[in-house]
C-alpha cells in the first residue's frame, strides 16, 4: 500500500474502433459472455499481486450465457401503469426512469430508452452485458430488459434513496437552504459520506481489479451513484463501459466519452484510457462529498466554477484542508479524518495517470475512515452503575 503508508489503524461492444459494425442483438450470445469473469481469491494480497506465476494460477470463473430475464413492452407498461407521469423517478442521458411493480410483486426501476436521444441501441446492449455478467453489492442490479421492436428498456434493482447528487448536491451552500423550501433534506454527514466513498470505491475495485478482463466504467458521478434505504451505493448506468486492456496498460479511443469535470486530463488531451481514469473520476466524486460542491457549478465564481481547479491549490498546503470542507457539516468531523480524505483526493487526482493509486488502495485507506467515522458516531456506553451509587440512590 505504498500510496497510503500514512494510513494505519487508530464498450467492449462499443463501435470506438470505427469499424462501422453495429453491436450485436439480443439476446446476448454464449461465446460473448466468456469474455467476461472473475478471478477467484483476494487481489488485496500484495504477494498475489506482485508474483506472476500466481497471477497465472488464477481461475476465472464458468459464466456461459446472459442471466438477465427477457421482459415484453406489455409488461413493463402494466408495472409502471402505462409509464404513467406520477412513477417517474427521474431522466437521464438514456431516457426517463420510472418506479414499477412486476406482476411477482418486486418494485423495480424501469428505464425507459428515448429514441431521439444521445444514447442508443449500443449502449443498450453494453449495460446489458456488463449488468448481466458482473455481480457486486457495490454495483446496482439488472432484473431484465427489453428489446420489443424499436423499444429498450432495462429493468433495474429499486433503489429507495435515489442519487447521491440527490442528497448531497441539492443545498446551497451559499445560504444553507434547499432549492426546494417545501421538501427540506437532511445533511449527510461525514460517516455516511464516508460510508459512500468506500462503497464506490469498493464497486470500482471489482470492475479493475477482480472483473477479467478488467472493465472501465468511464462515467463515475454523483448522480450515477444510486442508494438505497440504508445508504448503500451502487454504481450504475454502465452504457459507456469498456473492457479494459492488459493490465497497467492504457489504450487511445477515438471518442472521448464522459461527464465534463469527471474526466481525467490524459483522456480529454489524447485519448488515452485506461483504469486509472476511473480514479480520476473516482477523487472528483470524493472531493464532492468533502465539500458538497459539484464537479462543475456554474453559478459560482469564475474561479470556482471547475471544482478540481479550485481545489488543487489547497491541496499544497494541509493547513488549508478546512477550507475544503463542506460547510453544512459544521465541523462535526474529526479534522485529523478530514486531512486524510482530502490526501486520498489529492492522490487520485494527480495529473500523471501512472502517479495515481489503484482503487484496491484507495479502498483500504477509506475502510479506515469509514470505520473511524462510525466508531465516532457512536455513543459512549453509561459506565456500570457503583454499590455505592446505588445506595445512595436509594436514600435519597
Amino acid at each position: 500500500m505504498s500510496c497510503f503508508a500514512c494510513f494505519r489503524p487508530a464498450s467492449a461492444v462499443d463501435d470506438e474502433d470505427g469499424d462501422g459494425k453495429e453491436a450485436a442483438p439480443l439476446p446476448l450470445q454464449p461465446s460473448a459472455s466468456k469474455r467476461l469473469g472473475s478471478r477467484r481469491g483476494s487481489l488485496r494480497s500484495s504477494s498475489t499481486r506482485n508474483n506472476p506465476a500466481l497471477q497465472h494460477q488464477a481461475r476465472t470463473s464458468n459464466i456461459t450465457s446472459c442471466s438477465a430475464r427477457a421482459f415484453t413492452y406489455d409488461q413493463l407498461a402494466a408495472a409502471t401503469d402505462n409509464f404513467r407521469g406520477d412513477c417517474l423517478l427521474g431522466e437521464g442521458g438514456f431516457g426517463r426512469v420510472y418506479r414499477g411493480r412486476l406482476e411477482d410483486g418486486l418494485v423495480v426501476a424501469v428505464k425507459q430508452l428515448d429514441l431521439n436521444g444521445v444514447q442508443g441501441n449500443r449502449e443498450f446492449v453494453v449495460e446489458v452485458l456488463m449488468l448481466s455478467l458482473l455481480h457486486h453489492d457495490n454495483l446496482v442490479s439488472l432484473v431484465g430488459y427489453c428489446a420489443d421492436g424499436e423499444q429498450r428498456l432495462l429493468v433495474y434493482e429499486y433503489m429507495a434513496l435515489g442519487s447521491l447528487a440527490d442528497h448531497l448536491l441539492l443545498l446551497d451552500n451559499n445560504n444553507g437552504s434547499t432549492r426546494d423550501p417545501g421538501k427540506p433534506q437532511p445533511v449527510l454527514g461525514w460517516e455516511t459520506r464516508m460510508r459512500v466513498a468506500l462503497g464506490a470505491a469498493r464497486g470500482l475495485e471489482y470492475l479493475h481489479e477482480t472483473a477479467n478482463p478488467a472493465v472501465i466504467y468511464r462515467d463515475l458521478k454523483s448522480s450515477n451513484v444510486l442508494l438505497d434505504d440504508a445508504f448503500c451505493p451502487k454504481l450504475s448506468d454502465f452504457g459507456l463501459a469498456k473492457l479494459g486492456p492488459a493490465a497497467g496498460a492504457a489504450e487511445r479511443s477515438p471518442r472521448v466519452m464522459g461527464t465534463y469535470g469527471y474526466c481525467a486530463p490524459e483522456y480529454i488531451r489524447t485519448g488515452q484510457l485506461s483504469v486509472k481514469s476511473d480514479v480520476y473520476s473516482f477523487g472528483v466524486l470524493l472531493l464532492e462529498l468533502i465539500t458538497g460542491r459539484r464537479a462543475v457549478d456554474s453559478a459560482r465564481p469564475a474561479a470556482e466554477q471547475v471544482l478540481v481547479t479550485w481545489a488543487t491549490p489547497m491541496f499544497k498546503d494541509s493547513k488549508r484542508y478546512k477550507e475544503l470542507a463542506d460547510p453544512l457539516l459544521r465541523g462535526e468531523f474529526p479534522e485529523r479524518d478530514l486531512n486524510q480524505a482530502v490526501a486520498v483526493a489529492a492522490m487520485c487526482l494527480q495529473d500523471q495517470a501512472t502517479a495515481r493509486p489503484c482503487m484496491s488502495d484507495a479502498a483500504v485507506a477509506l475502510s479506515f475512515l469509514a470505520e473511524a467515522a462510525a466508531t465516532a458516531a457512536q455513543p459512549l456506553p453509561l459506565p456500570p452503575a457503583q454499590p455505592n451509587d446505588e445506595a445512595n440512590l436509594e436514600e435519597a
